[in-house]
């Protein structure tokens, strides 16, 4: 697949999960799919999404950045969202945060076979810090 593809189907698969489309998950993400390191198959990986999306229903995944390397790809995701109480261990008592998500990704094929991923946690602190946005 070339660059100009291997974005384009990224874009399809970042569509998928804005829509919840979790029966569609398995189009876009390989059976033995890992991330960061865990081996969680398609069944974990779309339960890890789920429980995304249950601590946040505002979820929105938004392409900021996307360089496309076949059969690699980096993206920065861009989220303006409403977290339920606690994420990533801290208390967002349901404050809108923006924060941004660099995400790696490897494809077999079609498919996407690896994710590596990092959030940018400091910026998420800085923003619920006492006085912080006032």
């Amino acid at each position: 697949m070339d660059a100009r593809l291997l974005a384009r189907r990224y874009r399809d698969y970042i569509a998928c999960l804005n829509a919840r489309d979790w029966d569609a998950l398995g189009r876009f993400v390989d059976a033995a799919v890992e991330h960061n390191g865990r081996a969680l198959g398609l069944a974990g990986y779309r339960r890890m999404l789920e429980q995304d999306v249950a601590a946040i229903p505002d979820l929105q995944y938004a392409v900021e950045l996307l360089v496309a390397e076949p059969p690699r790809l980096a993206a920065r995701l861009d989220f303006h969202c409403t977290p339920r109480g606690r994420f990533l261990g801290l208390d967002a008592g349901g404050r809108r945060i923006r924060f941004a998500e660099h995400a790696f990704y490897e494809f077999a094929g079609e498919r996407i076979a690896r994710v590596w991923s990092v959030i940018d946690k400091a910026s998420i602190e800085a923003q619920l810090e006492p006085g912080a946005g006032r």
